[in-house]
């Protein structure tokens, strides 16, 4: 029997959990004990009780809002910078989302059972659900995304979904997939940020790459597309003939570009934009900005992603290629006055390719490289590298990711860092295609600083950023670093199958072992992430994956 939930009753904010027929140890992969309270303040808090109290919400209305970078496309098929995700998961669906549990909870599918052995997982498709154009939504479109677009395209799920072996469609509403080996991840990926469907009617036959709908999608959202403006503007407007009856409240959904963030901190102040969400004001005008009773702040939404800003290092580099200088460098660098002076001590310091949060496959016991001068000095004198004339012992260049603000001060803080050991770094930063083909394509780097995400089944994320397997030139970002080791490698491809908990979770603590051994890329801060919006925007989504989830909830107090 398919477990059922009520997400047809209008009556209900969201819908309750759907309850999945045991599917052995697959299910053991969605991070139950996960506190997502952890990333509430107090005043946020506050600010959720006071929605609460207005039971009913209204209708109509547009909602402001600003995202930086500007989205690159809309759809994150093939490219999965958070932009493209915020907007377009207004548009585009996926076949479930995830309760504050991280439990799936049903979207475009309503119910799914994971066979015992875990080889076989079924999913039930909603019914009456048609495109925005017209056309009716079928399980032959969930196929065409399964084989053509999240298996071959997607940066995460050329992996996440490398064990489909076949999709059978006995119904228009049935979807059976069939895996050559069990793959727990599949289950944590099939929200609407991270594996959107798209209309197989549109893209099928097409180079998906540049099909004209990556920039017009058609969907199963709350909003259709209305206009791209690029360098001004989204604009979205409400699906009149949604699934979720009475859904969604707001008319209009405007998502402006402002590049500079001041002025996105000085639009919310005016109330230009009423929702920002990804931290995007300076640091510096966050305690100002909490004083202010009509903008609410909140650090709930962004733990399915579990994102850390590390310094991936390309190793075709012989320099960098030296494990001591690696080790070196992790040595030189302050994390803690980096977080307090960069991000105002919002975020926490990372030590590793896992971050805490996710407590049931985070290890303690691991190489850590707490600030140490004396014996970053030591590692490069070992490695040849002494001192010259002026001081230095050889130049660096660190390419700063486009994706946040913060990045340019942070980049200017690890130059000074390392300028005390004798490394003389060099910061730059590009527009985002420039950066992406300089780092994915051509591979033409020393050191980048940059987020990446682990998401809610680690093997999701690191499986991208660390196994060798997964790079491909072209793909944006998943391993760069050139950085080849067999061992590492086999424990990526036994906690991609492990059926069983304990084993699995013991991969992930060796994996973090190995990986904070050979530091191929180094774990800076854990990401310092929260959303601004006006006092009058009710109804935001602040589950784990709530940045990356539509707006179909939220309405505007008078």
């Amino acid at each position: 029997m398919f477990g059922m939930n009520n997400t047809e009753k209008a009556s209900r904010p969201r819908p309750a959990m759907a309850r999945a027929v045991k599917g052995g140890g697959v299910r053991a992969a969605w991070c139950a004990a996960l506190a997502v309270g952890l990333f509430a303040c107090s005043h946020a808090f506050a600010q959720t009780v006071a929605q609460t109290a207005v039971e009913k919400p209204v209708y109509g209305g547009t909602l402001y809002a600003a995202i930086s970078p500007d989205p690159a496309q809309l759809n994150s098929a093939f490219h999965n910078q958070y932009a493209n995700a915020a907007v377009s998961t207004n548009v585009l669906e996926g076949l479930v989302s995830y309760d504050q549990n991280l439990q799936p909870i049903a979207s475009l599918a309503t119910a799914w059972t994971v066979s015992d052995d875990g080889l076989t997982l079924t999913f039930k498709l909603r019914e009456g659900v048609t495109w925005h154009d017209g056309e009716p939504f079928t399980a032959a479109d969930v196929k065409f995304n399964v084989l053509e677009i999240w298996k071959k395209l997607h940066p995460r799920g050329r992996t996440t979904f490398a064990a489909v072996q076949e999709v059978r469609t006995p119904d228009a509403h049935t979807v059976v997939l069939q895996l050559s080996r069990p793959s727990p991840a599949i289950l944590s990926a099939l929200h609407a940020g991270e594996s959107q469907v798209l209309p197989k009617h549109l893209y099928e036959g097409t180079d998906i790459r540049n099909n004209p709908y990556n920039a017009k999608p058609v969907g199963t959202g709350p909003f259709v597309f209305k206009q791209w403006v690029k360098g001004e503007f989204v604009e979205l407007v409400k699906n009149p003939n949604y699934w979720d009856s009475g859904k969604p409240y707001l008319d209009r959904l405007i998502f402006r570009s402002l590049p500079d963030p001041a002025s996105r901190a000085a639009a919310l102040e005016t109330g230009e934009i009423q929702y920002l969400p990804y931290s995007g004001v300076p640091f510096s005008d966050v305690e100002r900005l909490r004083k202010n009773k009509e903008i609410a702040l909140d650090e709930r939404g962004y733990s399915g992603n579990s994102q850390i800003y590390y310094l991936k290092l390309n190793v075709r580099n012989p320099i960098l290629a030296d494990l001591r200088v690696r080790q070196a460098i992790s040595f030189a660098i302050d994390r803690k006055g980096l977080l307090d002076s960069v991000w105002h001590g919002i975020g926490s310091v990372a030590d590793g390719p896992i971050p805490p949060v996710l407590a049931k496959f985070y290890t303690a016991d691991k190489p850590t490289y707490p600030l140490d001068l004396a014996k970053a000095e030591q590692l490069l004198d070992a490695a040849g590298y002494p001192r010259g004339s002026d001081g230095s012992r050889f130049s660096v260049d660190i390419d700063l990711s486009p994706s946040a603000d913060s990045f340019g001060l942070a980049g200017e803080y690890i130059r000074q860092n390392l300028a005390r050991v004798g490394i003389k770094a060099t910061t730059h930063n590009y527009a985002q295609a420039v950066y992406i083909k300089k780092i994915w394509t051509d591979y033409n780097f020393d050191i980048i600083l940059n987020g990446f995400s682990t998401l809610m089944d680690p093997s999701m994320g690191l499986s991208a950023l660390y196994w060798s397997k997964s790079a491909s030139p072209g793909v944006p970002y998943i391993t760069a670093s050139g950085y080849v080791n067999p061992e590492l490698d086999a424990i990526i491809e036994n906690f991609q199958k492990e059926h069983n908990e304990p084993k699995r979770i013991a991969y992930f603590h060796e994996f973090q072992r190995i990986a904070m051994r050979d530091l191929p890329m180094i774990p800076i801060v854990n990401s310092p992430y929260f959303t601004l919006y006006s006092t009058k925007v009710h109804g935001l989504d602040f589950n784990p994956n709530g940045a990356r989830s539509s707006l179909g909830n939220v309405w505007l107090s008078p």
